[in-house]
């Protein structure tokens, strides 16, 4: 489905940086995988750093885990419908999917959905 371009794809300049520290063959895979499909690169700046203080300010994820905010951020700025993670420790779970709804409703942002990857497999017939 990506490849086929149903979905429009953005990794932010973070995510890359991840995939970067990757030891091989992971990263060799992952680089091969993101270059059969076309996305779009987000940039980190100053707006979404600022959403990302907001969650660890509303106690949603720690300061460890402030690339994860980023993540968030990026998507929630950039008016993404979902994020799709397979984070369960930090970004697919109930507190981090209503605290990201909170933000959103009270910061006037666009509502986006956190899912797993599973969500995204079509039923055949």
């Amino acid at each position: 489905m990506f490849k086929e371009g149903k979905y429009d794809v953005y990794l932010s300049t973070v995510t890359l940086r991840e995939m970067e520290k990757c030891s091989e063959p992971k990263k060799t895979q992952l680089i091969d995988c993101l270059n059969e499909i076309p996305f779009t690169t987000l940039d980190i700046t100053e707006d979404f750093t600022k959403v990302a203080k907001k969650i660890i300010e509303m106690g949603i994820l720690t300061q460890k885990s402030f690339d994860d905010c980023q993540h968030i951020g990026v998507a929630i700025i950039n008016e993404c419908d979902c994020i799709i993670s397979w984070n369960f420790k930090h970004i697919v779970n109930v507190k981090t999917i209503r605290g990201v709804r909170a933000i959103t409703n009270l910061e006037g942002y666009k509502m986006i959905e956190i899912w797993n990857p599973s969500v995204l497999l079509e039923s055949e017939g």
